[in-house]
């Protein structure tokens, strides 16, 4: 690998540009199915559960689940551009050749994390805008809702990047988000709240990292959240370090990227 001073933006650019021209090419699959998928959950939720249940914490219930329904495609919309986008070089063989080039561990780390994210938080912003054709929505905190939107894009695009490298098979690709996050998403309080569970589940609850993420962005919204926010925000902080961390381990030990 050769070491530069002067960082080579080009080289970022153009794996960038590269990652979201893939997302162009693919709106249908990208954009429109995800923001169809989430849809058709704040129809069937809103409109089965929320015949029932009409508020929760003084906030109608269809309103309460958009930071949840956002939420959930979020995190799997990341993790799956991120792990795909860093998989299938490895998958032709053409992650040697980026390896080989005089581009650092960095600069791919940034433009491969950097597409992914960007396109969740583009995907994010349109099942907003989406969702307020539903329920009329209010944001209390839109400068937070916009960081809680970059910072769990951001550290899920690493954790797919994560994913992408471990990754011997495209089965495998899809292991993590289908068995293990998208579950997560349903039980950490996307569509109740967890003050409503009974005191041991309330406490096993806290042990899903998703509660966190979910509340401090529905808190962004509504000003109420299950936890504080300062423990959301830090929760997501540490998720981040890990994955940094993880990351920084990888291209230093060569794992799974070298034959």
């Amino acid at each position: 690998m050769n070491l530069r001073a002067a960082p080579n933006f080009r080289a970022v650019w153009a794996i960038y540009r590269v990652e979201m021209a893939r997302a162009f090419r693919t709106v249908l699959q990208s954009i429109i199915s995800p923001v169809i998928s989430t849809s058709l959950y704040f129809v069937v939720f809103g409109s089965a559960i929320g015949s029932r249940i009409t508020e929760i914490d003084g906030i109608a219930y269809g309103a309460f689940i958009v930071p949840g329904l956002i939420m959930l495609s979020l995190l799997t919309q990341s993790i799956s551009n991120a792990s795909f986008a860093i998989y299938f070089p490895k998958f032709v063989g053409s992650i040697y050749e980026l390896l080989s080039a005089p581009v650092s561990y960095l600069e791919i780390v940034i433009a491969y994390v950097g597409g992914a994210a960007t396109k969740s938080i583009i995907l994010g912003l349109i099942i907003l805008a989406t969702a307020s054709l539903f329920v009329p929505l209010h944001i209390e905190h839109p400068f937070w809702m916009l960081a809680f939107l970059i910072l769990t894009a951001v550290t899920f695009s690493l954790f797919g990047f994560i994913i992408g490298i471990w990754a011997k098979s495209f089965e495998q690709l899809q292991l993590v988000p289908l068995l293990i996050i998208t579950p997560l998403t349903f039980l950490g309080g996307s569509f109740y709240s967890i003050h409503m569970l009974p005191g041991i589940w309330k406490t096993i609850t806290l042990f899903n990292p998703v509660v966190y993420l979910i509340s401090g962005f529905r808190w962004s919204f509504y000003g109420k959240a299950d936890v504080s926010v300062v423990v959301s925000l830090g929760m997501t902080l540490v998720f981040l370090a890990v994955c940094i961390a993880i990351v920084a381990w990888i291209f230093r030990t060569g794992y799974r990227l070298r034959n």
